[in-house]
């Protein structure tokens, strides 16, 4: 039987991500998006909330057991924050939970402590491709056994602080088969590309990735000799971006609602105008519906129930066209208003028009 009341240990979290957002990530979220990069002294200090910590056993440095459900707890309140912030702050979640996940113990105790046990590091990962036929399933990035080693080839897109990472994670094609590969800084072949200019999210940094036969010693490939499963990574991503999506779209219903009992027009604030009024009830009841099948998601993969990445999927699909529309309606009952900067909801709209995009940009 679910329950959706959150543990004590969740409602703190909540509390603090939302503290957080609130009073730090919201307020410096357009200079970030105008100038392009966050303060590195606010990521520091979404990375001291702890927030992956709390998702890795002390035994790798951590102080708690891996949940992603409460992973998507604090993902959601502080995407209403901003979701670029969001993503920053957790960049390194990216190369520590598929580890966690699908990595060897020697994997596991090697790689976890040292991004984790102090102050926030650039860990991240590679598995978005520039293709129109893009799919995390069938990759183009190929790894070809060579020897004791793999020789990584291929092309990838939004690859976040690619330009300063100790490590990264890339995804590629192997036997047909999508398989991690732990790449650290500085091997040969390995090129970062330009920083990339986006639609939205832009206080995020992301770079373009190169490989030309990078070679990785066999015992880099993610779970060792017997490679993984990629299906339980995959399924966290997309249950942690649902949660992002909801988030976002939360930002944008809230704001647009309050928005409209304040705003005055004609003799009635727009609020009590029909139209608007159905607008907003529509906003609230698909922001709740995905954010209940995205909390679904992360507790049936928590349970390791086998229709999970089922419904994985099915969330971030929801949550596509749900942080859409809801950010499109935000834009529209501000009217003018929505459409200049003076306001947030325009970014919220363009970042919610991202997320179709960005699958493999986030993992709880």
């Amino acid at each position: 039987m679910y329950s959706f009341e959150p543990n004590e240990e969740q409602k703190m979290l909540i509390d603090v991500a939302k503290r957080y957002a609130e009073t730090d990530l919201r307020p410096a979220a357009h200079e970030a998006e105008e100038e392009g990069i966050f303060d590195p002294k606010l990521i520091e200090k979404g990375w001291e909330l702890g927030i992956l910590q709390a998702s890795i056993p002390d035994t790798y440095g951590g102080f708690g057991d891996r949940s992603l459900l409460t992973s998507v707890l604090a993902l959601e309140e502080l995407a209403v924050g901003d979701m670029a912030g969001a993503l920053s702050i957790l960049a390194p979640s990216l190369f520590v939970t598929p580890i966690l996940i699908a990595g060897t113990e020697e994997q596991k105790t090697n790689w976890i402590p040292p991004v984790i046990e102090a102050e926030w590091k650039a860990y991240t990962a590679a598995m978005i491709e520039y293709a129109y036929d893009y799919d995390p399933n069938e990759l183009k990035t190929t790894a070809t056994l060579d020897g004791d080693s793999y020789l990584l080839k291929g092309e990838k897109r939004f690859v976040p602080f690619a330009d300063q990472a100790e490590a990264i994670i890339v995804y590629a094609n192997l036997d047909g088969k999508t398989q991690g590969f732990i790449v650290p800084k500085g091997l040969e072949g390995l090129e970062v590309g330009e920083r990339e200019a986006t639609l939205g999210t832009n206080g995020l940094q992301t770079f373009s990735l190169v490989l030309d036969n990078v070679k990785v010693p066999k015992a880099n490939r993610l779970g060792g000799e017997a490679g993984h499963d990629f299906a339980p990574i995959l399924a966290a991503a997309q249950t942690s971006l649902a949660a992002v999506a909801v988030g976002v779209a939360r930002a944008s219903f809230e704001y647009a609602r309050d928005y409209s009992k304040e705003r005055f027009v004609l003799g009635s604030f727009i609020a009590q105008k029909q139209s608007i009024a159905f607008m907003i009830a529509e906003m609230a009841a698909e922001v709740e519906a995905i954010r209940l099948l995205t909390w679904e998601a992360a507790y049936m993969l928590d349970k390791g129930e086998e229709t999970a990445a089922h419904s994985a999927y099915l969330a971030l699909m929801g949550a596509i066209d749900m942080a859409m529309m809801v950010t499109d309606r935000g834009v529209q009952i501000l009217g003018g208003h929505g459409y200049i900067r003076e306001h947030p909801v325009e970014l919220w709209f363009r970042n919610g028009r991202g997320i179709a995009s960005l699958t493999g940009l986030v993992m709880g």
